[in-house]
């Protein structure tokens, strides 16, 4: 008959191996390009058989690992850390843009590797790819809720995701091969020409 130490004792062993099979992960992903199961599961010291028990596929493993990762990244502290307070919109997203610059080199690996898995769809879940981005960018942008009114507000959310995150440095990193300081000019650049005419349009 199992006793309920026995139990408890095998579900600790569980959690242990499964965090030791997402830490893995999240290793490996930070060092370089999505790893296979064989390599998880050597840097993990299991087989690839006892991650099957705990992930029914290599994609919902690295997902776990990815979310997992981004979870310990200090993005959300370094723009509270970064952000002056005070009214002035641009210089708020200009803050959060020299922010996010100091953290994409460790970032950026988990943002392709994020977007690849759930460029398709949302795993099921799974919050939006994105979600803190937006709510950093209403945060930063606050001031100007009143003025702008609420579809212009929302319409300048929308323009500012398209210009600061991943996505944006993939871009101009991959097709238009600037270097992370390029980078981040251009991501200010843009940031500050979205504001200017949106705050144009209020007359």
């Amino acid at each position: 008959m199992t006793t309920a130490d026995e139990q408890t004792g095998r579900y600790r062993q569980r959690r242990r191996t499964r965090a030791a099979i997402v830490t893995a992960a999240m290793g490996l992903l930070k060092d370089g390009p999505a790893p296979s199961m064989s390599q998880i599961a050597e840097a993990a010291d299991v087989s690839r058989r006892t991650i099957y028990l705990y992930f029914p596929t290599l994609e919902q493993l690295l997902l776990d690992a990815t979310l997992g990762a981004l979870t310990q990244n200090p993005v959300d502290q370094a723009i509270e850390a970064a952000d002056p307070g005070g009214l002035d919109a641009q210089a708020r997203v200009e803050a959060m843009v020299a922010a996010i610059d100091s953290l994409t080199a460790e970032t950026l690996p988990l943002g392709r590797s994020l977007i690849r898995l759930t460029v398709d769809q949302p795993a099921e879940g799974v919050p939006r790819r994105g979600y803190r981005r937006i709510a950093w960018i209403e945060q930063a942008i606050d001031p100007l809720r009143d003025r702008l009114g609420p579809e212009r507000f929302e319409r300048l959310v929308s323009a500012l995701a398209m210009v600061i995150g991943w996505e944006a440095r993939i871009v101009l990193q991959d097709i238009r091969g600037l270097s992370p300081d390029q980078q981040g000019d251009v991501s200010l650049w843009a940031a500050r020409a979205l504001i200017a005419a949106a705050l144009a349009e209020t007359g």
